[in-house]
């Protein structure tokens, strides 16, 4: 039996040059076992004919909200309830506006609005569409809604950019659908404890030294770490982020309340993973009242050194467990990356240079190289959410290899 069997997916393909690939991934879905039911917008039939997809699907497909249907049926509601997983691939900055916004005025957005089933968007669109802050509130407002997002990733563009907005890859797209509907739960029974986003040290009641993070990549792991079944706990800074569903959040505010945050829960662990980006420094006193200008002079801070959050974890590493750490760096990536390996005992690290486009603070995509004892694996630029996943996988084999 193949894995998608008697699967029913309705897909949306809205209209981008990336409609191409929608063919790949109906392919791949029926040659897999499933029933692919395709809604078009009149835009996407302008960059592939729905014959095509007809002839790949082996169903009409979709482009008319008043077309007479071939049973009496509502059309919209039928596939709606018919899907056992829906997917919007390219999902352009218009259809997403509209799936933000309840908007349903074509047989795709009012067939999406009126499903149950779980939805799978595949964004593709002009990096400057999709940097938007409109298409990023939306992206928000859906994300905290449910609906699960694959990319997009980084790279050349159709109209000439470079940069986020590519679509997914069909067989990306295909795997994830494999996994909404038969979840992988490889990490079922474990403990896992994340950290995430910037920490903050107070120079007065109003005033602190931070850093840019954003806890993107942090949350990314801890979500896809419960999704896999692992009782993951997350250690999170202050960041604007709603916590994954499933996780426990530990929220914190110093370098030291994570120290103490990270030694009071790190011995019963199975594996750690230490995404945050604590400050190495603080301050050496803290005015009791907001610091007032001096006339025209310079306002001198003297800063002590925090606590190395990882090096202490490192020292209380127990025996089959997996320590996992981040060096974003500005230069000497792999050599800087190596070294933090060693002297915080970690089995990996994950280097990323965050000078580079695509990649670092505050952004979707991150540009990543695994480092351990035995190698470096550099992934090219990828939706962090993919990096989450890829970085699991390798902290499971490392997981595995201790037990054996």
């Amino acid at each position: 039996m193949t894995p998608l069997e008697g699967k029913n997916v309705v897909l949306g393909v809205t209209g981008g040059i990336a409609a191409y690939k929608a063919c790949e991934l109906v392919s791949r879905l029926r040659k897999a076992g499933a029933q692919v039911y395709v809604i078009m917008t009149q835009h996407a039939c302008q960059f592939v004919a729905p014959l095509t997809f007809e002839t790949l699907s082996n169903h009409p497909a979709v482009t008319d909200t008043f077309a007479r249907p071939e049973t009496w049926e509502v059309e919209h509601i039928a596939l709606a309830k018919r899907a056992d997983v829906f997917v919007v691939a390219p999902a352009t900055a218009n259809i997403l506006a509209k799936m933000a916004h309840g908007i349903a005025d074509d047989m795709l957005s009012t067939t999406v609005l009126a499903t149950k089933a779980p939805v799978l968007v595949a964004p593709a669109m002009n990096t400057g569409m999709w940097e938007n802050a409109a298409t990023r509130e939306n992206v928000k407002l859906l994300r905290q809604r449910g609906i699960r997002f694959i990319g997009p990733e980084g790279g050349f563009l159709a109209c000439g950019d470079t940069g986020a907005g590519r679509m997914s890859e069909p067989k990306d797209i295909f795997a994830e659908i494999t996994n909404i509907l038969h979840p992988r739960l490889d990490m079922e029974g474990l403990r896992v404890l994340v950290t995430a986003g910037p920490t903050q040290e107070r120079i007065d009641p109003v005033r602190y030294i931070s850093n840019r993070s954003s806890g993107k990549m942090g949350y990314a792991i801890a979500e896809a770490a419960a999704k896999r079944g692992a009782r993951v706990t997350l250690v999170t800074g202050p960041v604007s982020l709603s916590v994954p569903e499933g996780v426990e959040a530990v929220k914190i505010l110093s370098t030291q309340d994570l120290y103490d945050a990270m030694t009071a829960r790190c011995p019963d662990t199975d594996i750690v993973i230490q995404a945050a980006a604590p400050a190495d420094f603080a301050p050496a006193t803290v005015a009791e009242q907001k610091i007032k200008k001096q006339g025209d002079g310079d306002l001198v801070l003297t800063l002590r050194q925090n606590p190395d959050v990882a090096a202490q974890v490192g020292r209380l590493k127990r025996p089959g467990q997996v320590l996992v750490g981040f060096a974003a760096e500005t230069n000497d990536v792999l050599k800087n990356a190596a070294a933090k390996l060693q002297k915080k005992n970690l089995d990996m690290i994950v280097a990323n240079d965050v000078t580079a486009p695509g990649a670092g603070f505050d952004v979707d995509t991150n540009i990543v190289t695994f480092v351990t004892q035995e190698k470096q694996e550099t992934l090219p630029c990828l939706p962090k959410t993919q990096v989450a996943e890829e970085l699991l996988d390798r902290a499971m084999m490392i997981f595995q290899k201790q037990k054996r």
